[in-house]
């Protein structure tokens, strides 16, 4: 499939001046509007199938997942065409063809592959990803709803800045940014992280932080976050930290400690899903291997805490360890069951987002050790959640403004930024002493082969 791609001096809308600016602005409206309130309805969706899901008997949670992840494939794989391999005919209509090489199921690629030139997202598949995202995160798989909420934005406003013209034309990148930062601002509750999170991915790429893509963002975020107020939609739940650290000492020992184990756990887990998310096998495989895995793992989460822990992104573990008195090493063995849980439904093939799995790894591995340290639950739940998206997702900035966005006591607010520091530099670590490893088995392996 060809998309027209342009230089990102050959777009108007992005020159400069008051005009560029204007542009800028309406385009970003627009495309908030529009992509905050498609984000809001389908997100909607999924947090009903997740719910309904969770509440159920450990029968249900096992079957339930697994049959949206055989649908998601089923839509993805069976329905969907790569372009490298059309037998039909050049007519195969272009919102079901993938370009060649790409991953069907993931969709924060186009994402971070299109920053900066937005006109070249390919929102046609946009419908097709839908169904697999509600087949994969409605039916209760261990995937988050972030990842579908900035693609779906920014679907959206790519879409309205490409109904026209060459005039329109100017708001489609304003448009798509804003699109993406609305519809994470108002799953979040918080306009910044919707900001921070956009822009974040677009540095991935290298997109330039100008000022026109720092204010589409920023007015996404904020258009996102005033649908969350005005409808009170509370779309994602977040732990508050409420008592803070008792001394200085105490905050940097708590900010140390749960830093490293939420960064280095989630940094783990952040190579496994970027494994099975590249793992090259045939789809029928991945989805029995993993599915079966993914069946493995719900068990065990069941009969180490309730059956809700094994539903959805992570937040059934969540309540769980806030109202169960459970040991240290339970609520680690419920951590890393929950990041093997969403390695396994990335590599079945399963269409979502890692975002709030690696939340809810970090919080839960941040309460591993609040007990050790003096801390309340709440405060290693929250400096933990910070340190999960930092370390897990590679997204430090979107930590920190989701860490003051919370609330909560200043010295909680500065021991979870703390904590993303500590987070960031462990997961580093660990990526660090990975590849150092696969550069150590990679000669052993060679001299094996000859």
């Amino acid at each position: 499939m060809r998309f027209r791609s342009r230089g990102r001096a050959d777009l108007p809308g992005l020159r400069g001046g008051w005009s560029g600016l204007g542009f800028t602005v309406i385009g970003a409206l627009l495309g908030a509007l529009i992509g905050g309130f498609v984000v809001v309805g389908v997100t909607l969706l999924l947090k009903a199938g997740m719910e309904f899901v969770g509440r159920q008997e450990i029968s249900v949670i096992l079957v339930v997942p697994l049959v949206g992840l055989v649908l998601a494939v089923l839509v993805l794989r069976g329905f969907g065409v790569s372009a490298l391999a059309k037998t039909e005919s050049a007519r195969t209509p272009a919102w079901r063809t993938f370009p060649p090489g790409a991953i069907v199921a993931d969709i924060s690629a186009d994402v971070v592959n299109t920053a900066g030139e937005e006109e070249r997202f390919p929102w046609r598949l946009a419908p097709i990803r839908t169904l697999a995202i509600l087949a994969t995160v409605g039916s209760g798989g261990a995937m988050g709803t972030e990842a579908p909420a900035a693609y779906l934005g920014t679907a959206a406003g790519a879409w309205l800045g490409d109904r026209g013209g060459e005039k329109w034309r100017r708001l489609l990148r304003p448009a798509a940014l804003a699109g993406g930062a609305a519809g994470v601002g108002a799953l979040m509750g918080i306009a910044l992280v919707g900001t921070a999170f956009m822009l974040e991915l677009g540095w991935r790429r290298r997109a330039p932080l100008s000022v026109e893509r720092v204010l589409a963002a920023l007015i996404g975020g904020f258009v996102g976050w005033g649908i969350d107020v005005v409808f009170g939609l509370s779309l994602i739940r977040l732990v508050v930290p409420h008592e803070p650290p008792s001394s200085f000492v105490q905050a940097v020992i708590t900010a140390l400690f749960i830093g490293a184990a939420s960064g280095a756990i989630s940094g783990i887990a952040g190579l496994a899903v970027y494994r099975a998310k590249t793992w090259q096998a045939p789809p029928a495989v991945r989805l029995a291997l993993a599915g079966a895995a993914s069946i493995v793992i719900a068990l065990a989460l069941a009969r180490i805490a309730i059956p809700s822990a094994a539903a959805g992104p992570g937040g059934g573990a969540i309540l769980w360890a806030e109202t169960v008195p459970a040991l240290p090493l339970t609520i680690l063995a419920v951590c890393l069951l929950r990041a093997a849980a969403t390695t396994a439904a990335v590599a079945a093939g399963g269409c979502g987002g890692v975002f709030i799995p690696f939340l809810a790894v970090g919080d839960l591995a941040g309460r591993v050790f609040a007990p050790a340290l003096g801390v309340g639950n709440d405060l290693g739940g929250a400096a933990g959640a910070a340190g999960g998206i930092a370390g897990g997702y590679r997204l430090p900035f979107t930590a920190a403004f989701m860490a003051l966005g919370v609330g909560g006591p200043p010295k909680s607010t500065l021991t979870s930024l703390a904590t993303i520091v500590f987070a960031t530099y462990a997961s580093a670590g660990v990526e660090g002493g990975f590849e150092k490893l696969r550069a150590l088995l990679r000669p052993k392996r060679r001299s094996q082969a000859h």
